[in-house]
């Protein structure tokens, strides 16, 4: 549960009031502030809750000069309030709309951090691809930051929200661009010592993400399912973020990395692979958030949305099977 702090002009306590008293919140209350004509009206929401109190909000103050709406933690109430859960409640998202953006946003934000990230983890992963060392491959993995914009790009487009559709966008092509022409450098490097060169060809860890099956497809949706399920319960995403880049990072980095060795059937198979992982991952974020009933608020808004997720739904789809029917094909080609 959260605290839910409004402060407006005093003439809208009683607005407030009815508020809560509709959406049946757990404690409610007013107070002054330093100015007169201004109260400070809280309320404990439970999290099922929240986002239809803050639509309540927003269309009742949004408008209103000054009116400020924050949403702030509660660490425990006592006594504890008598949990109440429907069907609703448990298919809905345990933070509000506003929670999740502010949280997706920053997954999608494109600095010098999130740069810096993709380079060290792309170095780390090429090592332990090369090497044949799956602790260091997991170990980049932990700090690979490319589930944020993926996450992000799946959410916009559910929402209809065109600007941060575009910065995830640009934030997901930048980073595993970057790891594709970094892992392609190093590919042109390493195979100069002609022992390494033969490590490089007979790695299994770099072998394996040379060739994609519909297993690889079914570990993606579930690897991006997982991480929307984990987002939107409020638990940790560090963990399911591990998985995601699983996905993601090694086939970028063996695609370079095999294209740089002059090994190009190698890194077409990679570079297939990384095309379903990236598909998968963003159907089945997308997915998720439908069935959570992620959506707009306003009744523009959500027209708006309907049409991006209608969109959207038909260009990752039509993706979708035209990759599996490119990995059926191939797959019958070389057997």
């Amino acid at each position: 549960m959260k605290i839910i702090e409004v402060i407006v002009n005093a003439g809208h306590e009683d607005t407030l009031r009815s508020i809560a008293e509709q959406h049946e919140v757990v404690d409610f209350w007013c107070g002054s502030t330093s100015e007169e004509d201004r109260v400070v009206v809280s309320m404990i929401v439970r999290p099922e809750k929240r986002q239809v109190v803050l639509d309540a909000l927003q269309s009742a103050i949004g408008s209103t000069e000054g009116a400020r709406i924050n949403v702030l933690p509660l660490e425990v109430t006592l006594p504890r309030p008598v949990e109440k859960e429907d069907e609703d409640d448990r298919r809905s998202v345990s933070g509000s709309r506003e929670e999740l953006y502010n949280e997706i946003e920053k997954g999608a934000k494109l600095d010098g951090n999130y740069l810096l990230l993709v380079f060290l983890s792309t170095i780390v992963a090429t090592i332990g691809l090369v090497e044949n060392n799956v602790a260091v491959i997991i170990g980049a993995m932990v700090i690979a930051p490319l589930l944020g914009p993926i996450i992000a790009l799946a959410f916009s487009s559910t929402l209809g929200d065109g600007t941060l559709m575009a910065r995830a966008l640009w934030a997901a092509i930048t980073g595993l661009g970057i790891s594709f022409l970094l892992s392609v450098l190093l590919g042109i490097a390493w195979p100069l010592d002609i022992a390494r060169g033969e490590m490089l060809i007979a790695s299994g860890e770099l072998l394996s993400r040379t060739d994609v099956g519909l297993d690889g497809a079914v570990l993606a949706l579930a690897s991006g399912a997982a991480a929307i399920l984990s987002l939107s319960t409020g638990l940790s995403t560090t963990l399911v973020g591990v998985m995601v880049a699983v996905a993601l990072l090694p086939p970028t980095a063996t695609t370079g990395l095999l294209l740089g060795a002059g090994h190009l059937e190698l890194a077409l198979g990679a570079a297939l692979l990384l095309a379903v992982n990236v598909v998968c991952v963003i159907v089945a974020a997308k997915t998720v958030f439908m069935i959570k009933g992620v959506r707009p608020r306003t009744w523009y808004e959500r027209s708006k949305a309907r049409q991006s997720t209608r969109l959207a739904g038909l260009f990752w789809g039509a993706l979708l099977v035209m990759l599996l029917i490119i990995v059926i094909a191939r797959h019958r080609m070389l057997a």
